[in-house]
């Protein structure tokens, strides 16, 4: 088993939702942070949140340098980097394609840089950030795990085919890096997973309109949104629990998404 106490965790996406309650949770564990965000005075207020045993990078995930700068920052103030949780997301929702109620006729389809700017933040995001983090993870023995997001989403979801299209991907990510780390013999080492949350209760969500938000409760059996403080729990004790890896972890409290999504 593996102990957050005096290990480090480099959070994307961390001023806000999932992100920031897992750097609150891995600290409140004796745990220490490398916080990271493209918002630079959000990021500065969740440090102030968080307190100690915190450092922050402004980061577009989406470009190699910052997150080779993001990951070098973990090593240079706290000399190790044990837990990779790239959670920097984005949605841009919208339908393949619309059409006219009257004609028939296709009136409207979703802009290229509608789905390529999701791409890039959701996967592109991704990959670079898991990429130099586990590079620094080899190089300076690290021990750990690298806990990626998908989410119900991935399972298809109506007027997400950018969203849903790069959780799918999350979803097959933790078997091809597992199989590529047990052939170089370090898949004991660095382990990877996705969790894959439903619903979460995070600030965007709870702002929307009642009657959209009871309509999105209504079909969660446990009747009501997962927190996001649930979320970060269950990456903990996949963190600590050094049998999984390689395989997708849903926490949505019963969800099953419907034929139309």
């Amino acid at each position: 088993m593996l102990e957050i106490k005096n290990s480090v965790a480099v959070i994307t996406g961390g001023a806000s939702g999932i992100g920031l309650a897992l750097a609150k949770y891995w600290t409140k564990q004796g745990g220490k942070v490398v916080l990271a965000d493209v918002a630079e005075a959000a990021l500065s207020k969740a440090a102030d949140e968080i307190g100690e045993n915190v450092a922050t990078v402004v980061c577009n995930v989406s470009q190699e340098q910052d997150c080779a700068r993001l990951a070098d920052t973990a090593i240079e103030n706290f000399g190790q980097l044990n837990l990779v949780a790239p959670f920097a997301g984005i949605i841009k929702d919208g339908l393949l394609i619309k059409t006219d109620k009257e004609t028939g006729k296709v009136n409207a389809k979703m802009p290229l840089d509608s789905f390529k700017m999701v791409l890039d933040v959701n996967l592109t995001g991704v990959f670079l950030t898991v990429r130099e983090c586990a590079e620094r993870m080899v190089n300076n023995n690290c021990k750990g795990l690298i806990c990626l997001v998908s989410s119900t989403g991935s399972l298809g979801t109506a007027g997400q085919i950018n969203y849903s299209s790069t959780k799918a991907a999350m979803s097959v990510m933790p078997k091809v890096i597992t199989a590529e780390f047990f052939r170089r013999g370090i898949a004991n080492q660095i382990r990877c997973v996705a969790v894959a949350p439903g619903y979460v209760g995070t600030p965007m969500v709870k702002n929307m309109p009642d009657k959209v938000l009871d309509k999105i409760v209504g079909q969660v059996p446990i009747g009501r949104l997962i927190e996001p403080e649930e979320v970060a729990s269950f990456v903990g004790d996949i963190y600590r629990n050094e049998a999984l890896t390689g395989d997708v972890f849903f926490i949505h409290g019963g969800l099953r998404l419907g034929s139309k999504g």
